[in-house]
């Protein structure tokens, strides 16, 4: 425990803070680089005790654990034990692979339960709250992890999670900003005040005790039974039933992550392996670049018109296809294979014309023969073995239902809004879903998480993701893109401005002040609807990438307070 303590925190490199490039300035990045490990996370705190693992003998899986759990510590708008999310691994010998510690529907859950005596979505009901929180997989999915690839004691691999959560971190002006915004709320859900509603100014340190007991019955022999079927599971649930919801003990004892099968395409020459569903990131990641792969984007230029065209129009179509066939596996046949066709895929963009935009009212699902939030975090992880993970892990909304468990020091998420309420009517990030993402007991949610590793000649090239909510697909893949058709460096392509397009609602979503004005206006020209003004920030993406010299370069998103860490 002692070594990793020491060794942890020495000779670490953290990135710097930059502003994403506007098309004007051609400025080259170089993000911070690395000989043998690297990990990159939405905080500086959870790379430098991520790393601190690998420092100390422990795997990137380890790693894993530890920087998972230090974003629960210090980035509890996203972090956390009370929600779930999805990995995506490549081991040094090539071996690939995906977990699923999704949340889950309750089994008390019915198809309309969020909605009104007249039919109608009470939006509320299954965004804060009790009644809005899923069985919450994390834990689970650390300790399956573990199970399979851990190479360190749990004990040891909390170690330096547990005194972060005694000694405290350091609030940023983001921090304070957030909790600031979203005290009101904090107050009325939980009906009194929480360690996070209390007031905070930036350089201020915040001490979760509770949350380092919580973490220290984890690290105790059993700790995955303390937390299903133990003292924590009973607080949860009678935590979560005394604000309106519907968890049960059996919920809770009944949760299991699953591994499953990447979803594994082609783009030119390289091999990406991305997330399978219950995450809709990897199919919807597959058939935009599949739609864009026989144009010449690199002749067309990064985020030029045409660029922006061709993957405007493949976002689109890729997106009306999420709606209608996406959602668990377990539940809804999926047809991966005809989805992420080229055959499909080319016939999708047929009706594709430089000339103008092709309206989404105009655009519905493919035809398939037979066939019946920003409020995430991301990290990536390359360890001195040739380990790669790449790891999205959220509460959904921020802070997730908002309603805090003060007894064990965590919020828990409000994931059950990522179903469809109500086929035909927008979630919380506008996506419009369909009966195969319909509410049914102990069913996974549809989700856009998007943890993503990318081949080269047989060989590890890049891991990346982001949070977003519907913006993280868009975000990963231009980020990718980036690097393979336009030759940036890691830190270069997780910097550059980024856009999207999700099908409904029909418009393209520009970061603000970061595109040419007469882009803009040519778009509007072909009868694109352009939001700049209204537009939010568009994922916030931790990558790393193999240099072509060997060396470890990690891409730390500045649009939060990112930071990469590595030896």
């Amino acid at each position: 425990m002692k070594r990793i303590l020491l060794l942890g925190f020495l000779a670490l490199q953290l990135s710097c803070k930059t502003t994403p490039t506007t098309e004007a300035s051609h400025e080259t990045i170089i993000g911070v680089t690395a000989e043998h490990a690297m990990v990159v996370s939405a905080r500086e705190e959870a790379s430098k005790i991520g790393l601190s693992i690998i420092r100390s003998g422990g795997n990137a899986f380890d790693a894993m654990i530890a920087t998972e759990m230090a974003l629960a510590v210090v980035y509890p708008f996203a972090g956390n034990l009370g929600g779930g999310g999805f990995m995506v691994y490549r081991k040094a010998d090539g071996e690939i692979g995906a977990l699923d510690y999704r949340e889950k529907a309750p089994m008390k859950a019915t198809r309309d339960m969020y909605l009104t005596e007249t039919g109608e979505v009470d939006q509320d009901r299954s965004r804060i709250g009790g009644l809005a929180v899923g069985v919450p997989g994390t834990v689970a999915g650390i300790f399956a992890v573990h199970e399979k690839f851990g190479s360190l004691p749990m004990e040891e691999i909390l170690a330096p999670v547990i005194q972060l959560a005694n000694n405290g971190f350091v609030i940023t002006e983001n921090q304070r900003k957030n909790f600031e915004g979203y005290r009101d709320l904090f107050l009325e859900v939980n009906k009194d005040t929480i360690l996070f509603a209390l007031p905070y100014q930036p350089g201020d340190t915040i001490r979760n005790k509770a949350l380092a007991a919580t973490l220290r019955d984890l690290s105790s022999p059993g700790g995955r039974e303390v937390f299903y079927k133990g003292e924590i599971a009973l607080k949860i649930v009678n935590h979560i039933q005394e604000n309106g919801g519907i968890i049960t003990s059996e919920d809770m004892a009944g949760y299991e992550a699953v591994w499953r099968e990447p979803v594994v395409f082609h783009y030119r020459d390289h091999n990406i392996i991305s997330m399978s569903p219950p995450s809709s990131g990897g199919i919807v990641l597959a058939q935009i670049m599949k739609m864009a792969e026989p144009f010449p984007l690199k002749e067309f230029g990064h985020n030029s018109l045409r660029t922006i065209q061709v993957l405007t129009e493949a976002e689109r179509r890729a997106y009306a296809d999420r709606s209608y066939f996406l959602g668990d596996p377990d539940f809804v046949e999926i047809p991966t294979p005809f989805l992420t066709s080229v055959e499909y895929l080319h016939n999708r963009m047929k009706d594709f014309s430089f000339d103008r935009a092709t309206p989404s009212s105009e655009i519905d699902h493919g035809y398939v023969p037979g066939y019946e939030h920003m409020e995430t975090t991301h990290y990536s992880i390359v360890d001195n073995q040739g380990n790669a993970v790449s790891v999205t892990t959220t509460l959904n909304g921020a802070y997730g239902s908002k309603l805090y468990v003060p007894e064990l020091g965590f919020f828990l998420n409000n994931e059950m809004d990522d179903f469809s309420a109500k086929p035909g009517v927008p979630n919380m990030f506008g996506l419009i879903g369909a009966e195969a993402n319909a509410i049914e007991p102990g069913k996974r949610m549809l989700s856009s998480m998007t943890p993503t590793i990318v081949e080269k000649d047989g060989k590890f090239l890049m891991a990346v993701g982001s949070p977003g909510g519907s913006t993280i697909i868009t975000s990963v893949l231009q980020t990718i893109l980036n690097v393979v058709e336009f030759d940036m460096g890691m830190q270069e392509a997780v910097t550059a401005p980024r856009f999207h397009h999700q099908w409904l609602p029909d418009e393209i979503v520009f970061e603000p002040a970061s595109f040419n004005q007469k882009l803009l206006e040519s778009l509007r020209s072909k009868n694109y609807e352009v939001n700049e003004r209204n537009s939010r920030i568009l994922g916030k993406v931790d990558a790393i990438l193999r240099l072509d010299n060997g060396l470890l370069e990690g891409g730390a998103d500045p649009r939060g307070d990112d930071a990469a860490a590595g030896f």
